[in-house]
């Protein structure tokens, strides 16, 4: 009977330990939601699944090619575990309009009360792509075009039009033909002759541009900067998860493939400001594991693709990360603790 017992003790006593975070006999299960493989999201995504395992925090399993609106919700709702995130989407969720406006504002802002950040990054940002044989000059000429601008919905192809925009002042049905298909369509568009242009988001180097300057040479549109610096510009970077995205021409690569056209050899853009969530009620042990992992292996992440090393990973500022402000989003308190354990200092307005 004494031998049962003490058996039973030693039983239970390993079991609390690995259920405490001390031991890691088992990693656990968690289901996740992220865009096309080859985009920032997706990579960042397939990294954390890779080293969760490696760590044997958990088994992360992913859903690529997904409608991050969907996603979104669904992890506000506990059916998923874990999503990319463009910062926009729970800001709209709260108020329970856009692709959230079936909802309403009281089930839209419980729901986005459920939405926790665990590290931030950027989409990269949005510019205008062509062929250069197309002859174009300027953003004007796009207009009457038909102009590839983001999937059917979500906060792609909001930004997409937001930069038409600010741009030129350019609506989309009004003043061009938007084309909308998912993600997984826009490789083969890009080659097949089907639209006129490209609003896309991008980094340097990105699959989208390689795609393209191996099909011909192309020209990439900069949004000028007086547009940038403009009321209405002031006013689109001022809805969360907007962020402006400013880069050195000679920075571009691709050599003679791509011509940029800019005032002063910068390339602006509007970029996307991105961040993975988790439910607010993922413990505090699981949610800080997963972000020391993060930090751990940002090096090993930045080395995953050549673009990852500007997308503003690590990031802290609330301007350039897109917290705070009109978004109400949080930080995972287990994320809080390990960014600041890293010695990281997070904004104030971003903490729980």
């Amino acid at each position: 009977m004494k031998k049962i017992n003490k058996r039973l003790f030693v039983a239970s006593l390993i079991a609390g330990l690995t259920s405490s975070g001390v031991a890691h006999s088992q990693a656990v299960n968690l289901s996740s939601e992220t865009a096309g493989p080859t985009g920032v999201p997706g990579q960042i995504m397939g990294h954390m699944a890779d080293v969760l395992a490696e760590k044997k925090i958990a088994n992360l399993q992913v859903a690529q090619g997904q409608t991050l609106t969907n996603s979104v919700r669904n992890v506000a709702e506990g059916k998923t575990d874990f999503a990319s995130a463009p910062i926009i989407l729970p800001f709209l969720l709260s108020r329970g309009v856009g692709p959230y406006g079936k909802l309403g504002k009281e089930k839209g802002a419980k729901l986005a009360a459920n939405l926790r950040a665990l590290y931030p990054y950027n989409a990269g940002g949005f510019y205008g792509y062509f062929y250069s044989n197309k002859g174009y000059k300027s953003w004007a000429d796009f207009k009457g075009k038909s102009i590839w601008n983001g999937p059917p919905r979500g906060a792609a192809l909001n930004n997409g039009r937001q930069t038409l925009v600010m741009a030129a002042g350019l609506a989309d049905g009004k003043d061009y033909r938007g084309v909308q298909q998912n993600w997984g369509q826009l490789m083969t568009t890009l080659v097949d002759g089907s639209v006129d242009a490209f609003v896309i988001p991008t980094t340097f180097p990105h699959p989208y541009i390689t795609t393209m300057t191996a099909a011909g040479k192309v020209t990439v549109l900069s949004v000028p900067k007086s547009k940038m610096e403009s009321q209405l510009g002031k006013r689109l970077f001022g809805v969360p998860g907007n962020i402006p995205i400013v880069i050195n021409g000679k920075d571009l690569g691709y050599k003679d493939s791509l011509t940029l056209v800019s005032e002063d050899g910068m390339l602006r853009g509007l970029g996307t400001a991105f961040t993975d969530v988790v439910h607010k009620k993922m413990s505090f042990k699981m949610v800080k594991a997963i972000t020391v992992a993060h930090i751990e292996t940002l090096d090993k992440l930045k080395k995953r693709a050549a673009f990852l090393s500007n997308v503003g990973l690590a990031e802290m500022d609330a301007k350039k990360s897109g917290f705070c402000g009109k978004s109400s989003l949080k930080y995972h308190p287990g994320a809080v603790a390990a960014w600041t354990d890293a010695g990281y200092k997070l904004p104030a307005c971003a903490k729980p």
